[in-house]
């Protein structure tokens, strides 16, 4: 019965955030695919448009790499490397600039010091760490509750799944304001430099935005799992 009932909490909590991140990843398929169709006027792909807005930065150090995948854009600030898919790279569209510009926007983040960026990068080997080990935690718990429920080893051992994963928890909030603050940054970018016309950036600014609803999916889903989390851990107490 115990184990029924964990079933359905956890299919009850999770469910929402589930369906919000499924929403989240076709809308940001659906405007990616939408404005990689749509050429920009200026005729540069990716690449190119990465060399315009890093000079327009001063980032002259940040060096500009491929990276195999779709959508595995992303910004290095260890190594100081820009890496953009082959979709993006190779393609003038209006969403390959709206990408770029966000990740030029994280390493505006990086030059200049940016708390949240650096606490973030800060805490990414712990963060991969406890969300690893903060599941086996919970269910390595779990199991010995199931087999021998007067233990007092099963909840501790599930307080300290709890501990590791609020860790991999605190990364994905503190993705929030990082993403958010890189896309308003490339808003800006992308007026100030002249690389989009007015409906170009509203066709940039429709991609960054279905991006954003991404994290905005995974911290709901990380914030519900640890929530669940807590509630095994209460109901072993009891």
């Amino acid at each position: 019965m115990f184990l029924f009932d964990q079933m359905w909490m956890w299919f009850l909590i999770m469910l929402p955030p589930l369906i919000f991140m499924i929403y989240a990843q076709a809308k940001v398929n659906s405007a990616f695919k939408k404005y990689s169709k749509v050429a920009n006027s200026q005729r540069i792909t990716g690449v190119q448009a990465a060399e315009v807005l890093l000079r327009a930065n001063g980032l002259n150090n940040v060096r500009v790499e491929g990276v195999k995948g779709r959508l595995g854009d992303h910004y290095d600030p260890r190594k100081k490397v820009l890496r953009l898919s082959p979709a993006v790279a190779n393609t003038p569209s209006v969403a390959a600039l709206g990408i770029v510009a966000h990740e030029v926007g994280h390493a505006a983040q990086d030059k200049g010091g940016y708390a949240f960026l650096r606490f973030r990068t800060s805490i990414v080997p712990a963060a991969n760490l406890g969300s690893t080990l903060g599941g086996i935690f919970v269910i390595l718990g779990f199991i010995i509750y199931l087999f021998s429920r007067d233990s007092e080893i099963a909840p501790m051992v599930v307080l300290v799944g709890i501990i590791l994963f609020a860790i991999a928890v605190l990364f994905s909030l503190i993705t929030l304001p990082v993403e958010y603050n890189a896309s308003n940054r490339a808003r800006q970018m992308l007026r100030s430099t002249g690389l989009v016309s007015t409906q170009e950036y509203n066709g940039a600014s429709a991609v960054l935005s279905a991006a954003a609803l991404t994290y905005v999916a995974a911290m709901l889903q990380a914030v519900a799992q640890l929530f669940y989390f807590v509630l095994i851990f209460m109901g072993m107490r009891r």
